[in-house]
Formats: C-alpha cells, sequence, structure tokens
C-alpha cells in the first residue's frame, strides 16, 4: 500500500548518471519551488515500463506547465538506468534505489518479481511544494500504468 495523502513525503536524496556523471537528486530541492511527481517502476529495458516513461518523456510539457519536476525511481543501477534511456530516447530523470531504502520508505515494493528478486511496485506520488503527498497510487500489477489523467489533475489543483 502506498503511503497514504495528507502525509509528508519522505525525503530522499538518489543518484542519477547523466552526461556529466553521476549527481545527486534530493526531493527537498523542490520544496517551495516546484511540485514533483515520482514514478516508481520495476525494471529498466522491460516493455510496460518503457512505454510508460517514453510516453511520460514525450508528453513532459504537460508537467513542466504544471510547475512539476517528474521523477522516475526504480532498483536499477544507475549506468544501466542511463544506457536504457539513451537507447529509448527517455528525458526524464532516472533516480537509482539500488538499495531500495526509497521503495520501502514509500512502501512500494513489489516482492519477488517474476522470481528475480524484490523490486519496486509500478506506483506514482504527486507531492506538492511543501513536501505533502497529494495524490498517491500504486497499480494493481506491475502489467497497470498509474492513472495519469488523474496524477495531472492532482497538480492543476495545486
Amino acid at each position: 500500500m502506498p503511503l497514504k495523502t495528507g502525509t509528508s513525503a519522505p525525503d530522499f536524496a538518489l543518484m542519477t548518471k547523466t552526461v556529466k556523471g553521476l549527481e545527486e537528486v534530493k526531493l527537498s530541492a523542490n520544496y517551495g519551488q516546484k511540485n514533483t511527481v515520482l514514478l516508481f517502476f520495476p525494471l529498466a529495458f522491460t516493455g510496460v515500463c518503457t512505454t510508460e516513461l517514453c510516453d511520460v518523456s514525450g508528453g513532459i510539457s504537460a508537467y513542466d506547465s504544471l510547475n512539476a519536476a517528474v521523477y522516475a525511481i526504480s532498483v536499477d543501477s544507475p549506468f544501466a538506468q542511463e544506457a536504457w534511456a539513451q537507447k529509448e530516447g527517455i528525458t526524464i530523470k532516472i533516480l537509482s534505489d539500488l538499495n531500495k531504502t526509497v521503495t520501502k520508505a514509500y512502501d512500494v515494493v513489489f516482492p519477488n518479481l517474476a522470481g528475480v528478486g524484490d523490486t519496486s511496485a509500478r506506483a506514482a506520488y504527486v507531492i506538492d511544494k511543501k513536501g505533502t503527498i497529494v495524490y498517491a497510487e500504486q497499480t494493481p500489477t506491475p502489467k497497470d500504468l498509474p492513472n495519469f489523467d488523474a496524477v495531472k489533475a492532482a497538480l492543476a489543483k495545486l
């Protein structure tokens, strides 16, 4: 079960890989400036995850116009994430939760996915500029996508 709306979002510092090297991304860096969308996904180089992040990357202007930063989070290494993003043309920041600390803090662990181990479940959070969760959704299965209309509607209310 994802964390409840109205609660404070657990802060984090995760790594992303860019052409300049590894970069730390802190959720709280957005506080007071931007709303944040967190998209947890199971694994890079998989079909549904590729569809999700390619679609979000292609429609990023909608999130920009709602003053929202969008971060995708998985348990993959930042190096695998970068290779996947380059191969698929994914432009949003993908953050590595290799140790699963953020996945556990947001209570979206998917146990033993396809027999390969624990991953992040597919989930979406909207966090306002104060760090409060205003939308939370975990999909019924990893094959289901979040309700992006509801995500955008939550952002539009902020």
